[in-house]
């Protein structure tokens, strides 16, 4: 599980973001889950407002050309994927 920092500056970002409307558009499809201590797995993400917990950091972009990683939040765990390769799958899993 990714425990994830959003940054309101982009240049303290690890990762640029960009929440696609449209499944077939993101390379990485996610689940956020509801705490942190839940079992770990591939693809599910919990969102923290401590900076020092997380494990990434990731600055939300509104255009999909400017972002390393566009996502599509899925709402049942499995189906929680990466859909295309990228060099980021090891820190957001």
């Amino acid at each position: 599980m990714a425990i994830i920092y959003v940054t309101d500056k982009e240049y303290q970002a690890d990762v640029k973001i960009s929440l696609v409307s449209q499944e077939y558009k993101a390379d990485l499809l996610f689940y956020e889950e509801d705490h942190d201590y839940q079992e770990k797995g591939d693809n599910l993400w919990y969102f923290t407002n401590k900076e020092y917990k997380s494990t990434i950091k990731i600055y939300w972009v509104d255009q999909e050309y400017k972002a390393d990683i566009k996502v599509f939040k899925v709402n049942q765990e499995y189906k929680a994927e990466w859909k295309k390769s990228n060099p980021w799958i090891s820190r957001l899993e």
